[in-house]
């Protein structure tokens, strides 16, 4: 007899984003950085909405402390936005310097963090800060 899976309450983590220029921020989100589109949907009135898959979803908490020291290591101490994005990707320098060039706004260069990732910050369209981060380590069981 095998053990049962714990139930899993919460099956998807969904970020819903109110985009005022919905076509540039979709050109940016998927065909800058490359999410693909899962699911689109128009309506009504111009009502329209696309799923990018984000790859996997976690929610991060952290309190004050640990944000102002996330500042510090990840933006010279500049605050994050309450509410910031962090997008695991294979090449931290090259999408930062594709994101700029697509009309994201630097906050901070790509750096090296004591956790053995490469950071940046940028502010992105339809008003989301995001961290790009890039794991330096392999995971375990990973080469």
């Amino acid at each position: 007899m095998t053990e049962k899976e714990p139930a899993r309450p919460v099956r998807q983590l969904r970020v819903v984003v109110r985009a005022e220029d919905y076509d540039a921020a979709l050109a940016f989100y998927r065909d800058v950085l490359g999410m693909p589109e899962e699911e689109a949907y128009e309506g009504a009135g111009g009502a329209r909405v696309i799923i990018l898959d984000a790859g996997r979803a976690t929610l991060e908490l952290s309190n004050p402390a640990q944000v102002r020291l996330i500042d510090g290591v990840e933006a010279e101490g500049r605050p994050s936005a309450r509410i910031r994005i962090a997008f695991e990707v294979d090449d931290a320098a090259g999408t930062t310097h594709r994101l700029v060039e697509a009309g994201a706004e630097l906050i901070a260069e790509p750096r090296e963090t004591p956790w053995r990732s490469l950071n940046s910050r940028l502010d992105a369209p339809a008003g989301i800060q995001l961290t790009l981060f890039q794991e330096l380590d392999p995971k375990p069981g990973n080469p």
